[in-house]
């Protein structure tokens, strides 16, 4: 299996080339000079995958001035354009082209699954519903096309990674009341479901892509300094949020109630259904270092 990826390099990206190459896949990543070639050459570059996987995308964490707005907006939707674009010439399609997409496209007002259109109204919403969009053209070449909306994943990095250190010195504490739904995913149940989209060939359309358990804020808090054995009594005040990263803090401080029902009927089974033994799992994985 030969396999052309975006995004090869960052958390979720390189993870998941390491259990694409245990697998013996062979993988050629998709560089940024790459996304800048022309559609044509950019199609001889990849001719020959049989999966197209679509990880690029500028980080989310981080203050959102007008330009960075852009970036993130372009960071996603240009690349998917260009690659739906590039497939469409390529002399060989592919089988299957796995686009990423997030689940704040939905509100936070109540338990959503992939057939609830209850999609927020702000700029990330739009930023998701554009993604989508470019992506299931692809559909157009005949290529069978696969959604990801990524949960919060946890891992080696990530989320996890930033928030350790204050968590480690007993600084740690909920954003704002700690009421707001954290729906996440363990990272190698994020990449079993590549491998399962891969060799499904019935999987088609978006997919939720989140454990079945979502939890709240305060219960994420509560688990992790109960692992570490330290105590959590600091909350993170969201006019702080506001103050770091602007309108970005909106994507830091809210959160959906989010169900991986396709998934769930289509067979794929989560590994890691609990946060306690997804945060044990992955803490252990820190501690190794």
């Amino acid at each position: 299996m030969k396999i052309a990826l975006t995004g090869a390099t960052g958390f979720v990206g390189s993870h998941i080339v390491n259990v694409f190459l245990e697998k013996d896949w062979k993988v050629t990543p998709i560089l940024r000079e790459d996304l800048a070639l022309s559609s044509k050459d950019l199609a001889k570059k990849i001719d020959g995958s049989g999966v197209i996987v679509n990880l690029a995308g500028a980080n989310i964490v981080k203050r959102w001035t007008e330009e960075y707005k852009k970036e993130l907006y372009t960071s996603r939707i240009d690349t998917t354009i260009k690659l739906v674009e590039a497939m469409g010439q390529m002399s060989r399609k592919p089988q299957i082209f796995i686009s990423t997409s997030a689940i704040g496209i939905y509100d936070d007002r109540g338990r959503y699954s992939e057939s609830d259109y209850n999609f927020a109204n702000d700029y990330l919403a739009k930023i998701v519903k554009d993604w989508e969009e470019a992506a299931l053209n692809a559909r157009k070449a005949n290529i069978r096309t696969v959604i990801f909306r990524f949960g919060i994943v946890l891992g080696k990095g990530g989320l996890l990674a930033k928030m350790l250190p204050s968590f480690k010195l007993g600084m740690g504490g909920t954003i704002g009341s700690g009421r707001q739904a954290f729906s996440w995913v363990h990272i190698d149940d994020l990449s079993r479901a590549y491998i399962f989209a891969v060799e499904q060939e019935k999987l088609e359309g978006i997919y939720n892509l989140v454990s079945p358990n979502a939890v709240t804020n305060k219960v994420l808090t509560k688990t992790l300094a109960k692992i570490l054995h330290r105590p959590a009594v600091l909350p993170i005040p969201v006019w702080l949020l506001w103050l770091i990263f602007g309108e970005g803090a909106a994507a830091i401080s809210s959160g959906q109630n989010i169900i991986p029902a396709r998934l769930l009927m289509a067979g794929f089974r989560f590994k890691f259904e609990t946060i306690e033994h997804a945060l044990r799992d992955v803490v252990s994985s820190f501690l190794l270092d």
